[in-house]
């Protein structure tokens, strides 16, 4: 991140990590006065608010404003690092092409009837018959999962319409886990694939190493079993109390529940704000 530095607070964490559906975000997608305010004090403390996100880009704009001006966010679980500030794509860890097939391959011999898409810097494709999600209005290329490829893939979605949801990502788990990283966030059929080793994790590691800021100096808030990596790794982790039980069983401490402004609640007694 360039030029900043987090201001220290003795005792404090000097880097925060949100998650957004279901963590940060109420149910019906929005960020309440109260978080939005919590999110404006942390700004002008100088602790930077990193969110981390299994969202793509394309869904974050109205979301941009809350990061603060000089903000980091990570999207597609950790593939890709948007400049807030420039409003642009500033890294992307991609899956790379012919990990991407043969994986598709592999997956497509072990569990029949899996189909595939691609979340890429720009937007997404898809092969037929790939559902479309009830937000996501963008047009969406179609074909093959060859002819759709490019070279800036960030996320690799499996999905299947008839497959209990934690079964399909056990299946695709020990069917391609150890080449590539697996993980899922949805309550249907829906498996993310990444690079191998990239998750929200490795990615914010990666930003708050250039930060200056050290895993014990970072807090996190996740619920969801694509967030388990970054709560592992952070020095203070939290689940909200409406997260999958992998997570609640993982995190150190649990947060009030995403409806009732959890991480604004946290957040609010851990940096004494509005003192």
């Amino acid at each position: 991140m360039t030029g900043l530095r987090p201001s220290s607070t003795t005792g404090r964490p000097r880097l925060v990590a949100t998650d957004l559906d279901g963590t940060l975000l109420h149910s019906d997608g929005t960020v309440t006065d109260r978080s939005r305010a919590v999110l404006a004090e942390l700004d002008a403390l100088g602790v930077p608010v990193v969110f981390t996100t299994g969202r793509p880009v394309r869904w974050m704009e109205e979301l941009w404003d809350h990061v603060g001006g000089h903000g980091l966010a990570i999207c597609s679980n950790g593939g890709i690092v948007y400049d807030v500030a420039q409003r642009r794509v500033r890294d992307v860890r991609a899956v790379p092409r012919q990990a991407a097939l043969t994986v598709a391959e592999q997956v497509r011999s072990a569990i029949p009837g899996t189909t595939f898409a691609i979340e890429h810097a720009e937007g997404w494709a898809t092969e037929p018959g790939f559902p479309s999600h009830p937000d996501d209005h963008t047009e969406r290329p179609q074909g093959s999962l060859a002819d759709i490829y490019r070279d800036d893939v960030a996320k690799l979605l499996a999905v299947h319409r008839s497959m209990d949801p934690e079964e399909f990502w056990r299946q695709v788990e020990a069917t391609v886990g150890e080449v590539v990283t697996t993980t899922w966030s949805s309550t249907f059929a829906l498996v993310e694939i990444s690079a191998a080793g990239v998750t929200k994790a490795t990615t914010l590691a990666m930003l708050a190493a250039e930060m200056g800021v050290g895993p014990d100096e970072v807090i996190a808030f996740g619920d969801m079993p694509n967030d388990l990596a970054m709560l592992q790794w952070a020095g203070t982790s939290y689940a909200m109390a409406n997260a999958h039980q992998s997570v609640l069983d993982l995190a150190e401490h649990v947060a009030p529940p995403h409806d009732e402004d959890g991480v604004a609640s946290v957040l609010t007694e851990v940096f004494g704000l509005g003192e």
